[in-house]
């Protein structure tokens, strides 16, 4: 005898599996989602970047022809990484659609 014969799945566990990893698919996917990301890292690096333009010395703005183009693309990247992060935040990912030919009740954890 293989190992598999060893097994034996009803389709009632089959399925409870199956909505159990679609659960932790969606959860996943949005921890993972690329708004979150992209909007902290661009907020991070954006505070770097600001407070090195506000510490810039009379000569580095002088080599940027006088515009301290470190406070404005710390100022650019802050904003854009706050509007990624308020995108996700106004409209988060939604929820996963329940598996089709099951009524909801039988599908909710």
């Amino acid at each position: 005898m293989s190992e598999h014969e060893h097994f034996h799945y009803s389709e009632e566990d089959v399925q409870r599996e199956v909505t159990e990893l679609e659960g932790k698919s969606a959860t996943a996917a949005r921890i993972f989602d690329l708004r979150r990301i992209i909007g902290g890292l661009f907020v991070l690096y954006g505070v770097i970047v600001t407070i090195t333009g506000i510490t810039d010395s009379q000569a580095e703005i002088d080599k940027a022809q006088g515009i301290n183009i470190n406070l404005w693309t710390g100022i650019g990247m802050l904003l854009l990484g706050i509007f990624f992060l308020a995108w996700l935040k106004l409209r988060p990912t939604p929820p996963p659609l329940p598996p089709e030919g099951l009524p909801e009740e039988e599908h909710r954890p």
